[in-house]
């Protein structure tokens, strides 16, 4: 017998798939393989998402991100995108408020998206996509920390998160033109640093011996 194959995103990505109902009105009466079922489905990109955005204890963060999953899981009405949308604008202004307790937030620059600089030469929505989904979430850490903060919170919420642009609209407050502004000029920068890590030959160990 064929075993199926569980779903998955548009991106790829492993996803609760149908059972979402059953999952969200189980966990709203607290039971445990309900809740670990949510957890283990985005506590890895929630906590990446902290991580690669400087915070001090990105698990605790994360820890705080759920506790307030917990308490306001309640309150949601949604399906399983809107709910991973919800969870990582709850992880959005957790980060916020550390940076706020650390008196050092960082000044996100919005992108002017009027300005003909900003998007001239860079790549359409079709090729966006396919770049975003040739990036494994490994390759994402690696790159992202060279992007300006505002760009890396695009990427990453795109990648990592796998929101639409109209989701991080909403998680970011910025309106979909700028999110699609930021998430070319990072794009932009990422296949960049790929081009150059393929042009970059690599040295084999044999070759660096001392004879």
């Amino acid at each position: 017998m064929l075993r199926r194959a569980p779903p998955r995103s548009a991106r790829g990505r492993p996803v609760i798939g149908p059972a979402f109902p059953q999952v969200l009105d189980a966990a709203r009466t607290g039971a445990p393989w309900a809740l670990e079922t949510l957890y283990r489905e985005l506590a890895g990109p929630v906590t990446g998402y902290l991580r690669l955005h400087g915070a001090a204890e990105p698990d605790d963060l994360a820890s705080e991100v759920f506790v307030g999953v917990l308490t306001g899981i309640g309150r949601f009405a949604g399906d399983e995108a809107g709910f991973r949308a919800w969870v990582f604008t709850i992880a959005h202004r957790r980060l916020a408020d550390s940076w706020r307790r650390a008196s050092r937030r960082p000044a996100l620059a919005d992108v002017d998206v009027h300005d003909d600089t900003t998007t001239a030469g860079l790549p359409g929505g079709d090729a966006e996509e396919e770049a975003l989904a040739s990036l494994g979430t490994s390759r994402v850490h690696d790159l992202c920390a060279q992007l300006p903060r505002d760009q890396r919170a695009v990427v990453l919420l795109r990648v990592l998160g796998d929101l639409s642009v109209d989701e991080v609209s909403r998680v970011l407050g910025k309106t979909p033109a700028s999110v699609k502004a930021l998430q070319r000029r990072g794009l932009l920068t990422l296949s960049a640093q790929c081009r150059d890590d393929r042009a970059t030959p690599r040295t084999s160990p044999a070759m660096t011996e001392t004879r």
